[in-house]
């Protein structure tokens, strides 16, 4: 029998002697216990690998549960922080506009007074420079033309050569003031029956949006009287 016969022969009948024969499978296991792991040494490794993934997640979970707290003591503190912050801003707010209300009183006193003066030193100029009388008119609107209401109107007229300029003289004059000229200075015309040959506003702070509304009414707009070319 040849080497490979013999070989054919054992993987052809090994199977049954291993299932037949008590002692010959005993002596086959000692012969190939050296090529394969034991059922008792690969139940201690499995063992050892499920405890060693139980420690790092144990581990694991600690680390995550720090980080918790340390998040945790961190929004508290934010939050606390936050709360002080706003009491703060409250308290400054509230400082504020007490402080606002007091000098708005004394502003809208000392306003009055200040436009005036102003009104009359821009009169005084245009009268000096352009030899001419700047009239302050003050009538009385029944119809609420002008403000929606019966009111006082008040605005400056200048009359050289037969001509009639309607002005408005001011420190400061926003978009609402110059429509509020515009009816002014139509209020005029139709109590005196006369048309305007000019509307005029001279002042030194005159908003953006106001500049645009006096566009769009053919108002003539100075940051200052000596700018007027008079007619």
């Amino acid at each position: 029998m040849t080497t490979e016969s013999l070989k054919e022969a054992i993987k052809r009948e090994l199977p049954e002697f291993l299932r037949t024969d008590p002692d010959f499978r005993a002596c086959i296991l000692e012969l190939t216990r050296k090529e394969y792991v034991g059922r008792m040494e690969i139940e201690d490794w499995f063992s050892k690998l499920l405890a060693e993934m139980r420690r790092d997640r144990e581990e694991q979970t600690r680390k995550w549960d720090e980080q918790n707290r340390k998040w945790d003591e961190q929004n508290r503190k934010w939050d606390e922080n936050q709360a002080e912050l706003k009491r703060i801003h409250e308290e400054i707010m509230a400082q504020a506009q007490k402080h606002d209300r007091s000098i708005g009183a004394l502003g809208s006193r000392w306003g009055l007074q200040s436009e005036k003066a102003f009104r009359d030193a821009l009169a005084g100029i245009l009268e000096k420079s352009f030899r001419v009388e700047v009239l302050n008119i003050n009538e009385y609107d029944e119809q609420g033309v002008v403000f929606g209401r019966p009111d006082q109107v008040e605005l400056d007229v200048i009359i050289k050569n037969g001509m009639l300029l309607i002005c408005e003289l001011k420190s400061s004059i926003d978009k609402a003031g110059m429509y509020i000229f515009e009816r002014k200075a139509r209020f005029y015309e139709q109590r005196h029956q006369r048309t305007a040959n000019r509307l005029i506003v001279i002042s030194p702070m005159i908003d953006a949006r106001a500049r645009k509304v006096a566009e769009k009414l053919g108002i003539e707009t100075y940051g200052d009287s000596s700018e007027v070319e008079m007619v």
